[in-house]
């Protein structure tokens, strides 16, 4: 049924799940950390977990790495170093293969910067969310507006040429004009790349046992249409609808997410995905930290490994390229599938006739109405009896479709 020419690009995701404290927000596999760090243990739990895997991925070369969280900037630059060290050891990547590492702007300074930068580290994601000390309360951030300028300037005093800020609109009580002026604050500062996402309340989160008071669908619209034209307005492309750019500056790593390439991911919680002669699996290590350094390694390590259906294939493949502003180049659907095109023609033509979806020659894009209401979008490539199967719907933010006309 599928028939691959060549695998994918390959990439390493790797889960780093403790936090000083979980955010009311988020539905991530986070947990708060206790006193004492077990970073030894988990650096060698991770270890274990990634020779596992190489037996999926021999004579395949990494295209870009993310450490991920929960906050990995809590982990010591030794570490750091001491697991990248290890991965280079097993697994072929250049010299300027991008490397990136999320920091919360409460758990570091520029020693601790320059550190990961010595480690091999070269792109930081820093979680700001918003300057405003009261938004920054209300999302449970550990940090205030002192903490987030202060982290985005040791970045550049420890080198990072490559730097993005997490910025989040449609927070509570949050106006359009204090949207604005956090993102007008965070370009003031020159990241070289922006991810801008609209708080949304999901499942299992302590916002969503207890609500808070949320701008309402029309402000969140001007919201979303005012920051995407402040943005473009000061050289930031968008190219993705919860990602801005400068030039040569787009994040390779979500990149391959998005065109749907394959991936390791080792650490608690962590998702992969590999393509291979018979089609694609993916896994997920189990969730629970102390579990997983005690299983990492064994079959027990892992929670869940199956090969996908032609239609989980088909949806995870759309919920990802159709993110994209550009869309997807015709010939890559079947590259990244191993299927033929013709499986989603008839999909591709109701898309268009709705006016959902643009179609030429080389791509295949979502029109401005189709990228506000891709939740509908997508559904045109279910089948009537199918929902998202749960290899999408369990996904990390790769694979999150939120509601229709939000960014995020």
């Amino acid at each position: 049924m599928f028939n691959f020419t060549a695998p994918p690009p390959l990439s390493l995701y790797i889960h780093l799940p403790w936090c000083v404290r979980k955010c009311p927000y988020c539905d991530f596999n986070s947990y708060r950390r206790g006193e004492d760090l077990p970073e030894q243990a988990y650096i060698d739990a991770l270890i274990r977990d990634l020779d596992q895997d190489l037996p999926r991925v021999w004579g395949r070369h990494i295209e870009s790495i993310f450490l991920g969280g929960g906050t990995p900037s809590l982990f010591s630059p030794h570490s750091i170093d001491a697991l990248l060290s290890a991965v280079r050891a097993r697994l072929p990547f250049d010299a300027g293969t991008e490397v990136t590492l999320e920091a919360n702007p409460g758990t570091v300074d520029t020693e601790r910067f320059k550190g990961f930068r010595e480690a091999g580290v070269n792109r930081l994601s820093i979680g700001v969310q918003s300057f405003e000390q009261e938004k920054l309360r209300a999302l449970g951030r550990i940090h205030g507006r002192e903490e987030a300028l202060h982290a985005a300037d040791a970045a550049r005093t420890a080198r990072f040429d490559n730097l993005n800020l997490d910025l989040m609109f449609g927070l509570p009580n949050q106006s359009v004009e204090q949207a604005l002026a956090d993102v007008r604050t965070a370009i003031d500062l020159a990241p070289d790349h922006l991810s801008l996402y609209q708080l949304t309340i999901e499942p299992n989160t302590v916002f969503y046992a207890a609500p808070p008071k949320l701008p309402d669908d029309d402000i969140r619209w001007t919201m979303q249409q005012q920051l995407q034209e402040v943005m473009g307005d000061n050289g930031y492309q968008q190219y993705e609808v919860s990602a801005y750019a400068r030039e040569g500056k787009r994040c390779s790593h979500n990149l391959n997410y998005w065109h749907f390439g394959d991936y390791l991911g080792i650490g608690a919680g962590a998702h992969g995905k590999i393509s291979d002669a018979e089609g694609i699996s993916r896994t997920i290590k189990i969730n629970q930290p102390n579990a997983y350094i005690d299983k990492a390694g064994t079959a027990q390590g892992i929670s869940d490994d199956r090969r996908l259906s032609q239609q989980d294939v088909i949806i995870e493949f759309m919920m990802n390229a159709l993110r994209l502003t550009d869309g997807f180049p015709v010939p890559l659907f079947q590259e990244r599938t191993g299927l033929s095109i013709s499986v989603v023609m008839s999909a591709l033509r109701t898309a268009e006739q709705k006016g959902l979806l643009a179609r030429g020659a080389r791509a295949i894009c979502p029109t401005d109405t189709g990228k506000g209401f891709l939740n509908d979008l997508l559904c045109l490539f279910l089948s009537e009896e199918d929902q998202y199967p749960p290899s999408v719907r369990d996904s990390r933010r790769a694979y999150a479709v939120r509601t229709p006309n939000s960014i995020t």
